[in-house]
């Protein structure tokens, strides 16, 4: 599968900041499940595809790790991380904590602009037909809402533990009615911040986050 990576790739055989760019492009490929969980991703192939040495992608590996994108494992090299449920549990309630915050902090300084760009990215999300995009636009309508809350340090911690479980997300849209119940709290959400109510707007959220992870770790239950 490591043949998926590369619609992300590109030659970096003269370029500055290629670990930079082999590193975005891995972790999107991982984020949205193109690159399966306990796949080994070969440096020699990868440096090959994107034509550079192994160095910046040893070094590209190194910073997914930090992040717990992918791990090392003996005899194996760098494979994509697996998650318990127990994981991922943690991550959906830490994500539960976090959003209310950072919306509740956004609501009093969104401007009409801010309100009506949220309104598209939700309207766009019902619309969409391929489902390889409801993880795409869920994911830029929930940052469109935090994003005007004037806290850095959450909104980036709020991104990080979002890009551990985004795969599962996307799965959890997918299956289950996922995605026709967040079509209809996204626009409880957008509705809460059009009338100015922080605690409404963050408590919709909070409920969002946990109704998913309920839903997904009963999906990740069936499936053993």
């Amino acid at each position: 599968m490591i043949e998926k990576l590369s619609a992300h790739a590109s030659d970096l055989g003269a370029g500055a900041s290629s670990s930079d760019v082999i590193h975005d492009a891995l972790r999107v490929a991982i984020i949205r499940g193109e690159l399966a969980e306990g796949q080994t991703l070969r440096q020699d192939a990868i440096a090959r595809m994107f034509n550079v040495s192994r160095i910046p992608v040893r070094e590209a590996l190194k910073r997914l790790e930090a992040i717990g994108l992918v791990n090392s494992v003996r005899y194996k090299g760098v494979v994509v991380s697996r998650m318990s449920s127990a994981e991922i549990e943690e991550i959906f309630d830490f994500r539960a904590t976090v959003e209310p915050k950072l919306i509740a902090h956004s609501v009093p300084r969104m401007s009409a602009q801010a309100l009506d760009h949220a309104q598209s990215l939700c309207d766009a999300f019902a619309r969409e037909e391929d489902a390889g995009r409801w993880g795409d636009l869920n994911r830029l309508f929930h940052s469109a809402l935090y994003v005007d809350a004037g806290l850095p340090y959450f909104f980036a911690a709020a991104e990080k533990a979002n890009d551990r479980v985004e795969r599962y997300i996307r799965a959890q849209l997918a299956l289950a009615h996922g995605r026709e119940r967040a079509i209809l709290e996204h626009q409880q959400i957008v509705d809460a911040c059009r009338a100015r109510d922080a605690e409404r707007a963050a408590d919709l959220t909070r409920q969002h986050i946990l109704q998913a992870s309920a839903s997904l770790t009963g999906i990740l239950a069936q499936q053993g």
